[in-house]
């Protein structure tokens, strides 16, 4: 029972990181405009992976998306990258978890499959919340790095009008998203090892003969010369010679003579 909650808790926590994971790549705050210097402000920038919007004080709000590829900064390329690949990871993940739920019994599925899918799906899900906490993680490097070097243009007066952009909301979600989705595959890789079957022990068994144990009697080996007579021949114990007859022919005693 303990396995079928962790495996469903996994599922469930995982499910939950990977939807934040997709709504935070599809926000567009993932850095908004520093108004600590001026707080009242006519327009409000922030931006997005996909595109940067511009939100006047009268409510109207303009969108534009980034119409070049190679004109963008390649760290910031890599931010794309990163939470697609923790998408489609993830996504696969679910689909694979699906399947390999306990409670669920697709056709003579043993539990062998199901823990070995268990695993995957975990794998995945860790995989996946890596790729989010890294791919927010170098984002927010970027603007932190962004940050101090336009506080220290302006100090020095080297530019008038200088616009600072701070951390999104988008950075946040992504951040917690991650870290579900990395938490519920742990859980999932931790059910599946309540999924694996014990090992079948057997137990030695020890035969013996049915019949009666005969012991052999080993005496000593006397090598032969290689001239005697045919084995078959050859006397045994207690065999006596016949005596020979004037003509040569052997007597052999009749039943006569033992009375």
């Amino acid at each position: 029972m303990s396995t079928t909650i962790c495996q469903v808790m996994g599922f469930l926590v995982s499910l939950l990181g990977v939807g934040g994971t997709i709504m935070a790549t599809a926000m567009d705050t993932w850095s908004t405009q520093d108004l600590y210097d001026n707080p009242v402000t006519a327009v409000f920038q922030y931006q997005g992976l996909w595109r940067s919007c511009v939100r006047q004080s009268s409510g109207f709000t303009e969108c534009r998306p980034y119409f070049t590829i190679l004109g963008l900064p390649a760290m910031f390329q890599a931010v794309r990258a990163l939470m697609i690949v923790g998408i489609v990871l993830g996504i696969l993940g679910l689909l694979v978890c699906i399947f390999a739920l306990k409670c669920i019994r697709i056709g003579s599925m043993e539990d062998t499959a199901k823990a070995n899918m268990t695993l995957t799906s975990g794998i995945m899900f860790i995989v996946a919340g890596l790729c989010a906490i890294t791919g927010v993680s170098v984002f927010a490097n970027m603007l932190v790095t962004n940050f101090w070097m336009s506080t220290t243009n302006m100090f020095q007066g080297m530019q008038n009008v200088q616009n600072r952009y701070t951390f999104g909301s988008a950075l946040f979600v992504g951040w917690v998203a991650g870290g579900l989705a990395l938490v519920g595959g742990i859980m999932m890789c931790l059910a599946c090892k309540g999924l694996v079957p014990e090992e079948s022990r057997y137990k030695a068994v020890s035969y013996n003969a049915s019949g009666r144990n005969i012991s052999y009697r080993t005496g000593p080996y006397k090598a032969g010369s290689g001239y005697e007579a045919d084995p078959k021949t050859r006397k045994g114990v207690g065999y006596e010679e016949a005596p020979r007859s004037e003509d040569g022919r052997r007597s052999y005693p009749s039943k006569y003579d033992y009375v």
